[in-house]
């Protein structure tokens, strides 16, 4: 419009959609190739043995080789904010090439599709019951204090069990506990 700078004009979408096919696609500008034996860091299984259509990697690391339908099919679910590089987590520059090569990324306000609905609520779950064989506290295996005979203390290995202090025999001092497993 008639004195406004092109900088100030918004646009509802901020991005075209592109789409390419194989022959007239573009290509990758990093001049890496896979060494052989290389698998797709989010499928496991090889790629190609150099950069084509369906093989690409991560323009920052490098290292992160993946299927153009691995990566299409995780930018659908993380969206614009929470894409990034399977393997060094860089989300600019990485975002910013897989638009350039035609992965189609939602523009989403909202959390990535695997945390809707809670679905990984139980991972956040820190371990919080005493699990020695006795239990000594009279308030039970669930009970813990901040300090002191019932402080829950967890494994400093796999964080999976825990005991109170007393429940182990450990002095107030005793800064950590590794359980029978570990």
């Amino acid at each position: 419009p008639p004195g406004k700078s092109p900088a100030l004009v918004t646009s509802p979408m901020p991005f075209a959609l592109r789409s390419y096919c194989p022959e007239h696609s573009p290509v990758q500008s990093v001049d890496v190739n896979p060494q052989p034996g290389t698998d797709c860091i989010i499928c496991m299984e090889p790629v190609e043995d150099t950069q084509t259509f369906t093989t690409m990697v991560c323009p920052v690391c490098k290292s992160a080789w993946f299927h153009r339908d691995c990566i299409q099919g995780q930018a659908l679910h993380a969206g614009i904010l929470a894409l990034q590089c399977p393997l060094c987590r860089n989300s600019e520059d990485f975002s910013v090439e897989m638009f350039i090569m035609g992965i189609r990324i939602p523009f989403r306000l909202v959390t990535p599709s695997w945390e809707e609905n809670n679905a990984f609520g139980d991972l956040v779950q820190r371990h919080n019951r005493c699990d020695a064989n006795e239990c000594l506290c009279p308030e039970g295996r669930e009970e813990a204090e901040e300090e002191g005979p019932w402080q829950l203390l967890l494994c400093s290995s796999c964080a999976a069990e825990g005991t109170h202090r007393r429940c182990a025999s450990l002095s107030d001092s005793t800064p950590s506990w590794e359980c029978g497993t570990c």
